[in-house]
């Protein structure tokens, strides 16, 4: 590659490099995930889970009732596929499911301790994980960007 090939940072703004980064870490860190959290963790420690822990735990950000439909927009999926995950999140003892005080045909859902304790452990391998990736950055570009990242991921899941 000649010098007039590379490519420059912001040359194509970030989008391509965005993709990169999402098509590379979804592959790679939901398979070991768990193992890295917490040493003997339990068998309903699964990625599925955490992704609807997660899932519950942002939406609560913006509104303390959550519901199927916020699971499923936090998720990116249909509501059909939300719900299936949600039912196996409750019966691992992660999700309470009760009647919504708004509409009695919904379900409002909550984070059991248990879920509590996984999305922290997750929640620090994440942080772990950023902080190795940035390490051999300046502090405040390590501090820039990740105040960029919670910008971008407060934008986009709004």
């Amino acid at each position: 590659m000649t010098e007039n090939e590379k490519v420059r940072p912001g040359q194509h703004g970030g989008g391509p490099a965005l993709f990169r980064l999402v098509r590379f870490w979804s592959r790679r860190w939901a398979p070991e995930v768990v193992e890295r959290l917490y040493d003997g963790a339990p068998e309903t420690w699964t990625v599925q889970n955490l992704y609807v822990i997660d899932a519950i735990h942002s939406a609560a950000q913006a509104d303390p009732e959550v519901t199927v439909a916020d699971v499923a927009r936090q998720l990116g999926l249909d509501r059909s596929v939300a719900s299936r995950m949600i039912t196996d999140a409750v019966r691992d003892g992660f999700v309470l499911r009760e009647t919504s005080g708004q509409d009695a045909r919904r379900a409002r859902l909550s984070l059991s301790s248990a879920a509590e304790k996984f999305l922290a452990a997750a929640q620090e391998y994440q942080r772990a994980a950023f902080g190795e990736l940035v390490a051999h950055w300046p502090a405040e570009d390590r501090r820039r960007f990740a105040g960029y990242l919670g910008r971008l991921a407060g934008e986009v899941l709004r």
